[in-house]
């Protein structure tokens, strides 16, 4: 795939999620089941640095179908993980715009030094920063293939975690109200 391919791919997504985003409510894909939450996992992870709320469906789900919180987690992981990839797109092309040049320098150094360890943590932790590494792996040539399995592999975790929570929110709040 060339550069320009890239980047053009990159915004592709950005922009369709965004205009489509005022169309479609990302709350309601969780009456889809696994698919929704497939769905919603890769559109809210597919943004650059646009908030989308994907988390909120892995937990609603997770704790609508309790004994199946793990799955929910792991399709949510892979969806998250594929959403990702239009950082490493847009890094890739590369014409993304980094506003913050220190905070790209400092996750080069990591990216060059620890990269399949960088992008899990960061991918296992909800923050924006993820989407400036997954730019900067793609900007520094990175292998994708590392890149999306660290990707994979710390969504996991986070979506797996979020969804235990989904299920233990239920006998919280039951306990709290019967107390």
């Amino acid at each position: 795939m060339g550069r320009a391919t890239a980047i053009l791919l990159a915004l592709g997504i950005t922009v369709t999620i965004a205009v489509l985003g005022s169309q479609i409510e990302i709350q309601q894909l969780r009456k889809y089941g696994y698919v929704g939450v497939f769905m919603a996992s890769l559109i809210s992870n597919a943004t650059i640095a646009l908030p989308v709320p994907g988390l909120a469906v892995t937990v609603g789900t997770a704790a609508a179908l309790s004994n199946e919180w793990w799955l929910v987690g792991l399709v949510a992981g892979i969806g998250e993980a594929l959403g990702e990839t239009t950082g490493y797109l847009a890094g890739f092309g590369g014409k993304a715009i980094i506003e913050n040049r220190r905070l790209y320098t400092r996750l080069r150094y990591y990216m060059e030094n620890h990269g399949m360890l960088t992008i899990f943590v960061l991918s296992a932790i909800p923050n924006p920063l993820i989407d400036l590494a997954g730019i900067t792996a793609g900007a520094s040539g990175y292998g994708f293939h590392k890149f999306i399995l660290a990707a994979w592999l710390g969504k996991t975790v986070k979506t797996l975690a979020f969804a235990w929570a989904g299920v233990q929110s239920i006998s919280w709040l039951s306990w709290f109200l019967t107390g």
